[in-house]
């Protein structure tokens, strides 16, 4: 009992740094389930993911990911079986700021689908990214 008490600040210090490190999973900016814009490209390209922008139409036709499909988030629990299929395919869940896409991921789970994801910070990370954008 003496080490923590005359070890207190060392302690704390450990205790700031653990819960700093834990900051951006708990605040949703790092999610369970969330991925960067490089993963996301990496299983687009390895394992042939789909990749779902649960954008209204508006947005969605102002700018996505290459090869998107348009599913809006008030439909996704409908539509959602009918545009990927296969629950076993992997599943990139899109919107602008990842809000959305983060609410889209635990309908997606609710409805069956083992291997689905969230990009983290959505359209406005994928742009920073300066990865490939599509307009309709």
């Amino acid at each position: 009992m003496s080490f923590f008490i005359d070890n207190w600040i060392l302690i704390a210090v450990a205790f700031a740094s653990g819960a700093m490190l834990m900051w951006p999973a708990v605040s949703g900016g790092g999610g369970l389930g969330a991925l960067k814009p490089t993963d996301a490209v990496m299983l687009m390209n390895r394992e042939k993911a789909v990749v779902v922008d649960v954008c209204e139409p508006a947005e969605f036709a102002a700018g996505h990911v290459t090869g998107a499909r348009n599913v809006p988030l008030s439909e996704l629990e409908a539509k959602l079986p009918t545009t990927v299929k296969n629950k076993a395919t992997p599943v990139i869940l899109v919107c602008a700021s990842g809000a959305r896409s983060n609410r889209a991921l635990s309908i997606a789970r609710k409805l069956g689908y083992e291997k689905v994801h969230s990009l983290a910070g959505g359209m406005g990370a994928w742009r920073s990214a300066s990865l490939p954008v599509e307009k309709s």
